[in-house]
């Protein structure tokens, strides 16, 4: 029996969750790709605002060979939508929204203080 998978720490969700390529309509667009809110979540933290794998492990509540796993299935997915012109869609993933008050620190975008689960696969 496998481990259960522990819940990531995620700041926000996507303001936009899907994305596809411009100047083709839907039939044209060859398969989607499928990505998770927490490897979302490890893109805005290393790429967009420039934290290390570690603190991005520390934000999101798991170990640093956890957050680089993740990270390297999220480039897969967008090299592979980038370059195959697939839509991308971002949802589901085990995550967990952070309050904006405990373990997120420089990278949380959040200020409120509620917690949700979110398991959509």
């Amino acid at each position: 029996m496998s481990r259960p998978v522990k819940g990531r720490n995620v700041c926000s969700l996507p303001k936009v969750n899907k994305f596809g390529p411009l100047g083709h309509g839907h039939a044209a667009i060859e398969g989607k790709v499928m990505m998770s809110v927490d490897e979302y979540e490890t893109i805005r933290l290393i790429d967009l605002e420039g934290l290390k794998q570690e603190e991005c492990a520390q934000n999101m509540g798991v170990s640093r060979t956890t957050v680089q796993g993740i990270y390297t299935r999220a480039r897969e997915k967008l090299a592979d939508a980038l370059v195959h012109g697939k839509a991308l869609v971002i949802e589901g993933g085990e995550y967990e929204l952070c309050d904006g008050f405990s373990r997120c620190g420089r990278g949380c975008t959040r200020g409120g203080r509620h917690r949700q689960r979110g398991n959509q696969e």
